[in-house]
């Protein structure tokens, strides 16, 4: 199996996010809030890619298993406080 980052939205306004490494999935439930693309300066930017950059952030820092089930795209920022940065700077 492929090494990757699926993105699904679901009814409720969340998404659901599989991540693939190895033989290994896991699988997670995020929402974005509404004013994290203003806040990192890209007011016009897919939640999806939002979801995808900030799981390739989370990956280079820690494995699949260490990342929560469910949470807020906000919550990153607690973790690690480049996050914000890093968001805008890859969504540019």
């Amino acid at each position: 199996m492929a090494d990757g980052i699926t993105v699904a939205h679901r009814d409720d306004g969340s998404f659901d996010v599989e991540v693939r490494r190895g033989s290994t999935t896991s699988r997670h439930v995020v929402t974005v809030p509404a004013d994290l693309a203003v806040r990192a300066e890209r007011p016009d930017a897919d939640p999806v890619r939002m979801i995808e950059v900030s799981f390739e952030f989370l990956l280079e820092r820690e494995p699949p298993s260490s990342i929560l089930r469910s949470f807020d795209l906000d919550v990153i920022g607690r973790y690690f406080p480049e996050y914000p940065h890093e968001l805008a700077r890859r969504l540019a």
